[in-house]
């Protein structure tokens, strides 16, 4: 047992611990030798052993998920379920195959392909039967990995899945280590910019559709950036280097960034003034067009005469007119778009959303006070001919495609969110109004999944008739089945509305069971119709409601039919099929 410390020795220890602590990300973000960090690690456990506390007691250790990761309850994973959905939807309409591939990588196979800011974050596996692994940082890397390990040289895939980042979690604003990414991407061989005129179609469509607020596409090339650098006289050695700098001008103003390149990148006076003019372009000039811009920018003496630069213009020229064909009205040519990483080789493009949390919870809380009101980048993505390259010298595949942030887009919906949603999909809740008829409600349970009803009950053999109310308006199940003892004497049984409380009895007919169809116009409803008229009079065995604020009731399907027309709008059709004692 360690003697008791006092209040100076207890400081002084807790400062070496930090020390250590700061000494150990340092040598690993440095990539130092794992014996050395290993050395530090251990020193620092032993210290923090002399400061007490470290051993472990039973039932006292805090409860916590690991920093920059969260659980899902289940209305939050409604709430994301429902924005994958809409990615999923989006991206099959846009003709997407889909792959899968391993949380984790060879380390080789990702590292230098991030920038220099990128590669820092990767997360490092401990060595496990000879291989260094890491876990994935993106999914674009480990696509271009899969086209050149299995030869493939043309196709349109999107991949859903996590990715880790050892980054500085801002959970309120959807920035965590954890994190699902989207993706889209078309490899292959086609005409200039018509692969990125549909990757930035897809953005506006779907962050339209998420109803996220105000967002902006910025648009840059990586051609029209080296021009600039070039006439600014920035070395192409320190391309990499300084557009890491320029791409914090989202976020940060142009003196410090400024005050970085000379005192860190070592860059002249001279030379930033020359390329904040330029990288500032649409600061300086704001109210001109994306096509105005780019003329204005080809007008400057030097910047105008630059081949790179040209060439990049005339692009972006011919892109900026497919999105105006295809309607898609949120692309902004950003000149200080420079996003960090190797691999773009042409287009680049970050869509953002800089007032999404305005007005919310989020933009008022003490955590995130002084803070934007945004959540930084929702997508982002380009053009990058040459990655799958780097890993078959043999294989060109040009590729480019988008990337989602779904927890970003999920913490501004999250934030937004004015009603409830619904945790599960129930259809129609199964209840009695008596004792010991668990069995009664069990084969009408069978009998309504059966028929592709997604539909519950309760799970108590005697359950009390409020009680069941009470969970079917808890859960915002719309229908109520209600069975008692006069119901199934009289072989009918009582439908109610939730939402209205409205109770009304079935009709009978002259046989013996219930089927409940639920579908808002789905096929279902005429294939169910269609397999039961070899052994059915329609007109004399259905009975067909419309469920709007209260049930609209039709003697037969005929009637059904000749009135339906008026009713496109149909909330569900519900169809009873009765067959009596």
């Amino acid at each position: 047992m360690p003697a008791e410390l006092n209040a100076e020795q207890r400081k002084a220890l807790e400062e070496e611990i930090k020390v250590l602590g700061d000494e150990i990300r340092k040598m690993k973000a440095e990539k130092a030798e794992p014996a050395v960090i290993k050395e530090r690690v251990n020193k620092m456990l032993e210290k923090k052993k002399e400061l007490g506390g470290t051993e472990e007691k039973p039932g006292k250790f805090v409860l916590k998920t690991g920093k920059g990761t969260r659980d899902y309850g289940p209305a939050q994973s409604a709430l994301r379920n429902s924005v994958l959905q809409n990615v999923v939807e989006t991206f099959n309409k846009y003709g997407a195959e889909t792959i899968d591939t391993p949380v984790f990588e060879l380390r080789d196979v990702l590292m230098g392909k991030y920038g220099e800011e990128g590669g820092k974050l990767v997360y490092d596996l401990q060595d496990q039967g000879g291989e260094l692994l890491s876990l994935r940082y993106d999914l674009t890397v480990p696509f271009a990995r899969y086209l050149a390990m299995n030869k493939i040289t043309n196709i349109t895939r999107y991949q859903i899945a996590k990715v880790y980042r050892r980054d500085q979690p801002v959970m309120t604003r959807g920035r965590y280590r954890e994190f699902y990414q989207c993706d889209f991407d078309i490899a292959g061989q086609y005409d200039l910019m018509l692969p990125e005129s549909e990757c930035l179609g897809i953005v506006h469509e779907l962050l339209t559709k998420l109803e996220i607020g105000e967002f902006f596409i910025n648009l840059n090339h990586r051609l029209i950036l080296e021009g600039m650098f070039a006439v600014s006289g920035i070395s192409p050695k320190d391309f990499k280097s300084i557009c890491s700098s320029v791409d914090k001008l989202d976020k940060t103003q142009w003196v410090e960034v400024e005050e970085e390149m000379i005192k860190e990148k070592f860059l002249t006076k001279e030379q930033t003034e020359k390329l904040g003019q330029l990288v500032r372009f649409r600061e300086l000039n704001s109210g001109l067009s994306n096509l105005e811009l780019l003329e204005k920018m080809s007008q400057l003496p030097e910047l105008g005469q630059n081949e790179k630069f040209k060439k990049g213009a005339e692009e972006l020229k011919v892109l900026i007119g497919y999105l105006d064909v295809d309607g898609v009205t949120s692309v902004r040519y950003e000149p200080s778009l420079a996003r960090g990483l190797d691999y773009y080789t042409g287009a680049i493009y970050e869509a953002v959303a800089p007032k999404a949390l305005e007005g919310t919870a989020v933009e008022k809380s003490e955590e995130t006070a002084g803070q934007p009101v945004g959540v930084g980048s929702v997508a982002a993505g380009g053009r990058y001919d040459g990655l799958v390259n780097m890993f078959d010298a043999k294989l060109k595949v040009p590729c480019c495609g988008v990337s989602f942030g779904i927890e970003r887009l999920f913490a501004i919906m999250e934030a937004r969110q004015k009603n409830t949603v619904r945790t599960t999909q129930t259809e129609v809740y199964v209840a009695s109004a008596q004792k010991n008829l668990v069995l009664e409600r069990k084969k009408l349970l069978r009998t309504l999944r059966a028929a592709g009803i997604k539909s519950e009950m309760p799970l108590k053999a005697n359950p009390k008739l409020l009680t069941q109310f009470q969970y079917a308006e808890e859960r915002r199940i719309p229908l109520v089945v209600l069975i008692g003892e006069r119901e199934l004497q009289e072989g009918i049984v009582k439908l109610r509305n939730v939402v209205s409380r409205e109770e009304k009895a079935s009709f009978q007919t002259s046989e013996k069971s219930i089927i409940i169809f639920l579908s808002g116009r789905s096929p279902r409803f005429t294939r169910l119709l269609h397999s039961r008229r070899s052994r059915c009079t329609l007109d004399n065995q259905y009975v067909v409601l419309i469920l709007f604020s209260n049930f609209l009731f039709f003697s037969s399907l005929s009637s059904f039919f000749s009135r339906s027309g008026h009713h496109n709008a149909t909330v569900c059709f519900l169809i009873l099929h009765i067959r009596c004692v």
